[in-house]
């Protein structure tokens, strides 16, 4: 889950559309994308692991030891158990299918299948050397498994980012036809297009029904499209536009007349030519750590669990606010006094500005802030903001901002008070924005779902463009986080806020 809820932050709701389709003859073909792409996460994977385990010998058998190796005996024995590690490790990744493109550009999985081979490669090494009485070195072990989880999963890493670029620029595509409904279709294409770590572009599509065809189709007397894709025909007809066009899969959208009947008689006509089939449920903005498959003879059964808004996580989750504030508290003790000293000295007022923000379950509540505008700022809201501003919006040059609040803004230092609520409970470190109570009965109806969690210093709106998002981007940001949230996805978007932090992206 970890790595989906990252991958739908910027990537998903501000990453800009995918180059037009270019023909199959402009672009390497998917088999041979698929062998670069595979070959250099493999050679990843080889130049991590080489370093894990030279990094681990170095450290045990370092320059102040080095004369144990003297000895023909254990050198020997050392470089043996060495190249050996090296190369079950390195097997054992590369057959247990962890260089499928299926797993990489999204998704956890590809993380987690590698640190599970990791792991089960040196616990089947711990085994072996029992059996065989071989010394394999408890330190050397040691030092060898944590340092190998951490640099192949950065390399696996390294390796995401770089196709994620790629795909963002029109390169390693899947071609793509998409199958159903035209609402369906349409809502399909719009999502991948803000999506390209998913890799997969449309390039047409078969509708079950007559679509709703744009005016420059009709004045052009062309072929219908839906947001730019053309419609080449019904369900019928995919497996025939696939076969003759190049295609690498076939999405299918939820509809009446796409029965199991007609889904089956479509995976048969695509298996000839290569195509992969893929059914896009209409369930949407559920991360994968919800959603388990149930096994059922003839018919695969989805179940998705509930959101864990209460229970134990919740109760770890509030002991993680609690230290995380208090030891942030102690460690930015300086620089919270020396910018009470410069807002008191620089400008007329209080140091701390106090606002009614709406809380959890709809309880209200007041935050704390560095007062970075004029004493009348609210005063001269309506002035600046106008009627048609978003409950999100903050204009870049707001008139009522100080010099000195233009700078704390700048590097978020305004909102470090903001850990004196996470201590006493009325906010946590990570969440949904927190909203006044205007902008909150404003957006009732659409993201009342985000009251059944606390509201957080930061979240996923911070590290995907702050005051950049439009509202329907932040607000689906919000309501995907409390749909999705655990712990391992707060550390790092922690971790994440402090790279936001040092861009200033969106902060103004």
């Amino acid at each position: 889950m970890t790595a989906d809820l990252l991958d739908r932050s910027v990537e998903t709701d501000t990453a800009p559309e995918p180059q037009k389709a270019r023909s199959a003859t402009a672009r390497p073909s998917a088999r041979e994308w698929h062998r670069s792409v595979r070959m250099r996460v493999a050679l990843t994977d080889a130049l991590t692991v080489y370093m894990a385990v030279f990094a681990a010998f170095w450290i045990r058998f370092g320059i102040g030891e080095l004369g144990v190796l003297d000895d023909v005996v254990v050198r020997d024995h050392v470089a043996i158990t060495s190249l050996v590690l090296i190369v079950v490790w390195l097997a054992a990744l590369w057959l247990s299918d962890s260089l499928d493109l299926k797993l990489m550009g999204a998704g956890s999985q590809e993380y987690a299948r590698v640190s599970n081979v990791t792991i089960a490669v040196f616990g089947g090494a711990a085994i072996a050397a029992y059996l065989l009485r071989w010394d394999l070195g408890r330190a050397y072990v040691a030092i060898a498994l944590p340092l190998g989880l951490i640099l192949v999963n950065l390399g696996r890493y390294t390796m995401r980012r770089l196709l994620v670029a790629e795909r963002r620029v029109g390169h390693h595509l899947s071609r793509a036809i998409a199958v159903g409904y035209p609402e369906t279709v349409e809502h399909l294409i719009e999502e991948l297009r803000r999506a390209p770590q998913a890799g997969i572009e449309i390039v047409a599509a078969c509708t079950t029904s007559s679509p709703v065809v744009e005016p420059h189709s009709i004045a052009q007397n062309t072929t219908p499209h839906i947001t730019g894709v053309p419609i080449v025909g019904d369900v019928t007809a995919a497996a025939t536009y696939a076969a003759t066009h190049a295609i690498d899969t076939v999405v299918v959208t939820s509809s009446d007349e796409i029965t199991p009947r007609v889904l089956k008689r479509l995976a048969w006509d695509l298996e000839p030519h290569g195509a992969d089939l893929v059914v896009a449920p209409g369930l949407t903005d559920i991360a994968s750590p919800r959603i388990h498959m149930r096994p059922m003879p003839g018919m695969p059964l989805m179940h998705v669990e509930a959101p864990g808004y209460s229970g134990p996580q919740q109760r770890i989750k509030r002991g993680f606010d609690i230290v995380g504030s208090a030891l942030l508290i102690l460690l930015f003790s300086l620089p919270l006094a020396v910018t009470a000293l410069a807002i008191k000295l620089t400008s007329p007022g209080p140091v701390l500005f106090k606002q009614t923000r709406v809380g959890v379950a709809g309880e209200p509540f007041q935050v704390f802030k560095f007062r970075s505008m004029v004493v009348d700022a609210e005063a001269r809201l309506q002035e600046v903001l106008g009627d048609g501003a978003s409950i999100y919006y903050k204009p870049k040059n707001d008139p009522r901002i100080t010099p000195i609040g233009a700078f704390i803004r700048r590097f978020s230092i305004d909102e470090l008070p903001q850990l004196l609520n996470v201590l006493i409970g009325s906010m946590s470190l990570v969440g949904p924005r927190p909203l006044t109570p205007h902008g909150q009965d404003i957006a009732q109806r659409e993201i009342g779902r985000r009251l059944l969690v606390k509201p957080g210093m930061t979240g996923l709106w911070q590290v995907s463009g702050r005051n950049n998002l439009s509202l329907e981007q932040s607000m689906r940001l919000d309501l995907y986080y409390v749909e999705n949230w655990s712990m391992a996805e707060d550390f790092i978007i922690l971790l994440r806020t402090m790279k936001a932090v040092v861009a200033r992206d969106g902060a103004y």
